[in-house]
């Protein structure tokens, strides 16, 4: 009796799954599966800190992205556009905001589609530039048909299965237990790292993910109430997206260890001698949930900020909405089209998410320490000096990428 008990409260936990597990299976794409599986093969378990530090990061940024939604009854994009009064800098911010996550996400969009369509192209053989754009076009279907509900559920489902697939895959290879703990729990940063570092940050803690937590946190609760259980949702499902980067990351540096990795197809390849013919069934399986949640979180995210921050209106009943949901799909469905390698398309709008982050992280901040928009449900200071240390560290980072990029491209002239 006690047991039936124990399982009634734990499926009763489950339950609040929902806003989370969109952004899980927002930053799970294939840049991140592709950033990962370098991270262990060339480092092996070194950089496992890094995937920790950027899953608690997200925890603490989307926490108080869904806050905002819950306790104001609206997204982060409209509170960013309601916290300056004057016009002139209303329309900058709005604009700066707009532009930018519309282009990440457009970017995104692209990668995550063709990234998608490898793992149908692993098994079939059918080119990547023929599949995407059917990826593609099925989601903008969904959207068109579709309501939050639906696409909340159908992320779900994606997370669980990239979550069978891949953490299934780290325990049938058997990693050295002791050296995850290490790598976990002893920050290193070994010779020539610091740029996979700055991806692994990069691909989970995503810019346009916290307008999407906050509009999407709205969708499901409306009262103070539920913070807990927005609380619970989040600790859960973001853990559980962190626990899928560590396991491909575990995966990579236990049959991977020394390759000089140039495509995510190689670790279906290292694990053949483990699985068998099953190592590209596995592979491609995650990998086509990886680039399909993606992509889709990836259009609802940036429908969500332009709705928000140009007082268009959110949700799948706004015309407005299903536009920019629309031309943001279109613009990754004739991009995917072309050929275009998916890791340039990624690490295109990892670059962008570098630069844009720090940015969205201010004007965050800013909102959640507005006692107008949220009362007695305003930041802590400790959480104020946390999200503080966070801006410097990504600003830092942003930087960082910037200077990278810049050196890379004087260099190829």
């Amino acid at each position: 009796m006690e047991n039936n008990t124990l399982f009634a409260r734990f499926i009763s936990k489950l339950k609040v799954i929902g806003p989370g597990a969109i952004i899980a299976a927002s930053f799970i794409g294939p840049g991140t599966v592709s950033t990962a599986t370098e991270a262990g093969a060339s480092f092996g378990y070194a950089l496992l800190w890094a995937v920790l530090f950027s899953i608690v990061t997200t925890m603490i940024l989307q926490g108080m992205a869904s806050k905002i939604g819950i306790v104001t009854g609206s997204g982060l994009g409209e509170a960013i556009r309601d916290q300056f009064k004057r016009p002139v800098l209303k329309y900058i911010t709005v604009t700066v905001v707009g532009v930018s996550i519309a282009t990440g996400c457009a970017a995104y969009m692209a990668g995550d589609l063709t990234g998608g369509a490898l793992g149908l192209t692993l098994i079939t053989g059918i080119p990547q530039n023929y599949i995407a754009p059917v990826l593609g076009t099925i989601i903008l279907v969904l959207g068109l048909m579709g309501t939050y509900k639906v696409f909340e559920k159908i992320l779900i489902v994606l997370v669980g299965i990239m979550s069978i697939t891949f953490i299934t895959t780290m325990v049938v290879v058997q990693p050295d237990v002791l050296a995850i703990f290490e790598g976990a729990f002893t920050p290193s940063i070994p010779s020539g790292s610091i740029v996979i570092i700055v991806a692994l940050i990069g691909t989970t803690v995503v810019p346009y993910n916290l307008f999407l937590h906050a509009s999407s946190a709205h969708e499901r609760w409306n009262s103070p109430a539920d913070l807990k259980k927005s609380r619970l949702d989040i600790l859960i499902t973001i853990g559980i997206g962190g626990l899928i980067t560590a396991a491909v990351l575990i995966t990579s540096a236990a049959v991977m260890r020394g390759t000089d990795v140039t495509g995510i197809e190689q670790l279906a390849v290292a694990l053949e001698p483990t699985l068998g013919e099953w190592a590209t069934v596995f592979i491609s399986i995650g990998l086509l949930a990886a680039g399909f949640s993606s992509a889709l979180a990836a259009s609802m995210g940036a429908a969500y900020t332009i709705g928000g921050v140009a007082n268009w209106g959110t949700g799948f009943d706004n015309p407005r909405f299903k536009m920019v949901f629309i031309i943001v799909i279109s613009i990754g469905v004739i991009t995917s089209a072309t050929g275009f390698e998916p890791l340039e398309l990624i690490l295109f709008a990892q670059a962008l998410n570098g630069l844009i982050l720090p940015i969205i992280a201010i004007f965050l901040l800013i909102v959640v320490n507005n006692k107008n928009l949220l009362g007695q449900y305003v930041n802590s200071i400790k959480l104020n000096i946390i999200g503080g240390l966070i801006v410097l560290i990504v600003s830092a980072l942003g930087i960082y990428s910037l200077v990278e990029a810049i050196l890379d491209f004087i260099t190829e002239v």
